[in-house]
């Protein structure tokens, strides 16, 4: 009544933190968007790319940062004000640097999700924006057969993206 059991493929805990886990670590469970309901957010597959660590937790006024430090295999399509899905949670991007990003949690978000379990060093799962990856593979694959194709960055800049 209280639970329920899931298979694991290798390939999930190779990219995930779910190994790390223990009975009763808290995890974010949440049932996938139908496909007529309202949008509202960005896009989340649930396919973890890696993972990443916290490196530091501040609490502000009305809120509390998270510094995640991510390798740069990941790094590359995070960006200030997009999107990333921490655990499962869909977020905005405050800033990044070289190396890490920040976030921005409300209470509500910290109490309803595990992100309130956190402490420095703990993994995170992340799954970048599968936008900036989708472009990112139409823009290097060409094929010989087919014309080379029109989009490129400075279509897309003069486009407003």
């Amino acid at each position: 009544e209280n639970q329920f059991t899931a298979d694991v493929m290798s390939e999930t805990l190779k990219r995930t933190s779910l190994g790390e886990l223990k009975p009763s670590s808290p995890v974010n469970l949440e049932r996938a968007m139908a496909a007529n309901g309202r949008f509202g957010g960005h896009i989340v597959s649930g396919h973890i790319d890696g993972t990443g660590e916290v490196v530091e937790i501040k609490p502000a006024h009305n809120s509390t940062w998270y510094r995640i430090k991510a390798a740069p295999k990941l790094m590359r399509y995070i960006i200030e004000k997009g999107s990333i899905t921490i655990d499962g949670i869909s977020l905005t991007v405050v800033d990044t640097d070289e190396t890490s990003f920040r976030v921005s949690i409300i209470p509500h978000t910290i109490a309803e999700t595990n992100l309130g379990t956190k402490k420095i060093g703990s993994l995170v799962n992340l799954e970048n924006d599968i936008v900036g990856k989708y472009i990112e593979q139409f823009l290097l694959k060409k094929e010989p057969e087919n014309p080379p194709s029109q989009l490129t960055v400075d279509f897309l800049k003069n486009a407003g993206f």
